[in-house]
């Protein structure tokens, strides 16, 4: 089974953080976007950053950065179409879409998702009482729909998870006990929790 390209992104301004990049924070010792990154380059095919500004920010990761498609920065689904627009370019039929503020996600994410479905899918959690929460920033993308997006977007669509549930998504579930693998940085504290993870899991 050929593995997908995937795109980390990282477009968003970060305002609970006090805006910046959240993907090069510091975590345990590191910026997050290096985990991220190491966690990714064994389930890809090829891998890409999608962020906005000066790409010189990124150099040591050697990664192709991918700016939005559209702009005034219009959120993660021009990420997403960036990452689609450029897994087409190189004739893949799939891309897989990463958050670039959540480090915890899991090392066999690209093979579920590959396996859930054909068209969209989505990654989502399941917590102790057995409820499913969707991560759709984390998701499986055919290319075909590419022009959909496009249109999407172009009509004032933003919501990920609106644009997903258009095209019956499936869903790759993964249990959130004892940790949810798609807990995500957006405030100080949420770094903090971040940095006891990080150095449980160095433990480990």
């Amino acid at each position: 089974m050929t593995r997908p390209p995937a795109i980390i992104l990282a477009g968003g301004r970060a305002t609970r953080m006090g805006g910046g990049d959240k993907c090069l924070l510091d975590l345990d010792g590191c910026p997050m976007l290096a985990q991220i990154v190491a966690r990714l380059v064994p389930q890809c095919g090829a891998l890409a950053l999608n962020a906005n500004g000066d790409p010189g920010r990124f150099a040591d990761f050697g990664l192709p950065v991918l700016p939005d498609s559209l702009p005034d920065l219009p959120g993660p689904l021009a990420g997403i179409l960036a990452g689609m627009d450029w897994a087409a370019s190189r004739g893949d039929r799939a891309v897989v879409s990463v958050a670039g503020d959540t480090p915890f996600f899991p090392p066999d994410l690209v093979q579920r998702l590959m396996q859930a479905g054909e068209g969209i899918v989505l990654a989502a959690s399941r917590d102790a009482e057995g409820r499913v929460c969707d991560h759709p920033t984390f998701g499986l993308w055919p290319v075909a729909l590419r022009d959909a997006l496009r249109a999407f977007l172009a009509g004032g669509g933003r919501r990920v998870r609106g644009f997903a549930l258009a095209h019956a998504p499936a869903l790759a579930v993964w249990d959130a006990v004892p940790v949810d693998p798609f807990f995500n940085v957006n405030t100080p504290e949420d770094l903090a929790r971040a940095q006891a993870l990080a150095r449980q899991e160095r433990r480990a």
